[in-house]
């Protein structure tokens, strides 16, 4: 390896460092602050960087917060990508509770990092469209499953694999929020229980 390459690699690694730095920072500092009283100077005084080097990466606290949505959220949707082959309406029944019991649990590890997020929203633009893009990416890989369900001939064929995979999310992420506001006190399997029981009695009839 040259010289030269080594000095780029190294200039990478530097950056990509201090990219991480201020992506842990920008985390503390919304769980500590909130949304809306954290500063990209608190951010950038708590990496310990200097503001050049911090608008390099992040054009502001908007941006750091974009990414760690992207972030903490994909965490999510690998609990949506997991396989989803099943050959009984039983064993779909049973991967369906699988999901949405990670999916809850997942939330109440994240819970503050969420309830940033639940602000954000309300109060920013750019968190308000990327939560849509979000939810649409979670909505079209939930229809790919339906629509399996209902080429094998599990799953009733009558019903908009689309609509159907909405309202699935919605009632995810109705539970979602709840569980990260406090504002639902059951526990999470009671939840997972009742949701799928409501969810699976229609789109997989005995």
């Amino acid at each position: 390896m040259s010289k030269t390459t080594e000095r780029i690699d190294g200039r990478n690694l530097r950056s990509l460092q201090t990219r991480h730095k201020l992506l842990e920072a920008a985390q503390a500092v919304f769980i500590e602050n909130g949304y809306q009283r954290a500063t990209i100077t608190q951010i950038i005084k708590k990496a310990k960087t200097g503001y050049g080097t911090a608008y390099v990466h992040f054009s502001g606290k908007d941006d750091l917060l974009i990414v760690l949505m992207d972030d903490i959220m994909n965490r999510f949707y690998e609990i949506a990508e997991m396989s989803y082959e099943p050959s009984t309406k039983q064993e779909a029944i049973s991967m369906i509770t699988t999901q949405a019991s990670l999916f809850l649990e997942n939330a109440i590890e994240q819970k503050a990092i969420l309830q940033v997020f639940v602000e954000a929203i309300r109060f920013s633009d750019k968190a308000h469209q990327k939560w849509d893009e979000i939810r649409e990416k979670f909505v079209a890989r939930i229809a790919s499953d339906v629509a399996y369900a209902q080429a094998k001939g599990l799953a009733r064929t009558d019903v908009d694999r689309d609509l159907i995979a909405r309202n699935w999310f919605s009632l995810n992420e109705t539970q979602l929020w709840d569980l990260v506001n406090g504002k639902n006190k059951h526990a999470v399997q009671e939840i997972v229980r009742n949701m799928t029981i409501l969810y699976t009695s229609g789109l997989y009839p005995s």
